[in-house]
C-alpha cells in the first residue's frame, strides 16, 4: 500500500505505540481500513474527503477579493508570485526599515529573496535569521514569516519591545526557502514536500531540503533513495537553495546570533541536537529561552507547545538546517513546528492563520529579547 506519511516524515520513525498520520488515495482506503481492523490497529479518520478540503482552501481564490483594506491580506495563504510582489512592494515603501536582496537562485532559476529588517542605527549589529517554507506543503510557515514582517512594521512606533528589537538587531527573513517546491504545491501537488531538482536515474524529483545540510549528512533519519520524502540528496548542499543559504550564513556567522526555522505541524519548539541524543554546551540558556517562549506562546490562546532537543522531542534526523546553524557557531538555533497536531495537518484553515501567527509572534519576540539579555 502506497501511503503519504504526514507525521512522522519517514517509516523509520514508526514504532509500536506511536501515532502516525497518513494520507491514502481513495481506492487504497477501501483495502486499508479492513486491514487495520484485522490487525487490531486503532485508527481515526481525521479528514474524510481531502480533495474537498483542498478545494475549500484554494477554490475560493478566483472569486475572492484577495486584497484587504490596507492592500494585503495576511489572513489568507499567498502564492509565490504574490509573496515576491509583496516583498518588492515593502522594499519600495519601507526603505527606512526594509532592504530586499537575493542570496542566489533555485534549481529552476527563481531568485532566493531575503528581507533585511531593522533600523540602520549603527554600522555593526547582531542579527537573527528566520526562514519559512523549507518544506513546500507547510503553508503556515510562509504565512508566519509575512506576519512577522507586518507586525514589525506596524508596531515599530508604538511597541517599545519591537522598537528595541529593530534598533538593536537586524532580522534576515526568508519567507519562502524552497521556492520551486512551494510553487509546485500551488500548481501541481498540494502535498509536495521536497525541492524540485531532477534525478536522472530514478526519474524522481526533489531532495528534502532539511536533510541536505553538511552535518552528519544522510545518517539516521534520512534516506538515500531519491524517491523518498526524506531523501538527503546526492551530496551535502547539492540543492542550490541550501548551498546559497549556507553560504550566506557562513559569511555572516559572526553577526548572526539566532537561527529560527518554521515548519508544520506538531506544536513543538525544538533545539539541537537533531542528529544525536546529547546535550548542547549552552543548554541552560537555550532551554530557558525555549521554556519562556513556550509559556509566552501559551498565554495567547492556551495552546501548549512541547519543547526540548529535537532528537528526543520529535525524532532523530541528520543533515538539518538547525543542527548545521548551531554547529557553525550560531548559539541560539530553533525549529518551530507550528499548529496543529494533525486534525487539519498541512491543510490548516485560513481562519487559523491569525491565532497561530499571533501566538508564535509572542514566542519569537521572547526568544529575541532573551538574546539581547546575554545569557551564554
Amino acid at each position: 500500500l502506497q501511503v503519504d506519511l504526514w507525521q512522522p516524515s519517514s517509516p523509520f520513525y514508526i514504532v509500536e505505540g506511536t501515532v502516525t498520520d497518513v494520507r491514502v488515495p481513495q481506492n487504497v482506503s477501501r483495502s486499508l481500513l479492513p486491514y487495520l481492523q484485522q490487525a487490531n490497529i486503532q485508527y481515526t479518520i481525521l479528514i474524510s474527503d481531502l480533495q474537498k478540503a483542498i478545494e475549500n482552501q484554494t477554490g475560493l481564490r478566483s472569486h475572492r477579493n484577495r486584497r484587504s483594506l490596507s492592500g494585503y491580506n495576511y489572513e489568507v495563504y499567498h502564492s509565490l508570485e504574490e509573496i515576491q510582489g509583496w516583498m518588492h512592494h515593502l522594499n519600495k515603501t519601507h526603505s527606512d526599515l526594509v532592504h530586499m536582496f537575493s542570496v542566489g537562485k533555485s534549481y529552476e532559476g527563481r531568485p532566493l529573496f531575503v528581507l533585511k529588517l531593522g533600523k540602520r542605527s549603527r554600522p555593526y549589529k547582531k542579527a537573527v535569521w528566520i526562514d519559512c517554507g523549507i518544506h513546500a506543503r507547510e503553508w503556515i510557515g510562509p504565512a508566519f514569516c509575512q506576519w512577522f514582517v507586518k507586525e514589525a512594521l506596524q508596531t515599530y512606533q508604538t511597541d517599545p519591545a519591537m522598537r528595541k528589537m529593530l534598533t538593536q538587531l537586524y532580522f534576515y527573513i526568508m519567507p519562502v526557502f524552497n521556492v520551486d517546491g512551494y510553487h509546485f504545491s500551488w500548481t501541481n501537488d498540494r502535498f509536495w514536500r521536497k525541492t524540485r531538482s531532477k534525478n536522472t536515474r530514478f526519474r524522481c524529483h526533489g531532495v528534502d531540503a532539511n536533510r541536505n545540510w553538511k552535518v552528519k549528512w544522510c545518517d539516521e533519519g534520512a534516506s538515500f533513495h531519491p524517491c523518498d520524502d526524506t531523501y538527503c540528496g546526492p551530496f551535502p548542499e547539492s540543492e542550490p537553495e541550501v548551498k546559497a543559504v549556507a553560504h550566506f550564513l557562513r559569511k555572516h556567522r559572526k553577526q548572526i546570533k539566532a537561527y529560527l526555522s518554521f515548519h508544520a505541524y506538531a506544536q513543538m519548539l525544538l533545539y539541537p541536537y537533531s542528529y544525536k541524543y546529547a546535550t548542547i554546551p549552552n543548554f541552560s540558556c537555550v532551554e530557558l529561552a525555549a521554556y519562556d517562549a513556550v509559556n509566552a506562546l501559551q498565554s495567547a490562546y492556551g495552546i501548549r507547545y512541547r519543547y526540548g532537543p529535537a532528537s528526543s522531542t520529535l525524532y532523530v534526523s541528520s543533515g538539518s538546517s538547525m543542527d548545521w546553524a548551531y554547529k557553525n557557531g550560531i548559539p541560539y538555533a530553533f525549529a518551530f513546528e507550528l499548529r496543529d497536531t494533525g486534525h487539519f495537518g498541512f491543510l490548516l484553515p485560513e481562519t487559523l492563520i491569525k491565532p497561530t501567527c499571533t501566538e508564535t509572534m509572542l514566542a519569537v519576540k521572547n526568544i529575541t529579547l532573551h538574546l539581547l539579555k546575554k545569557c551564554h
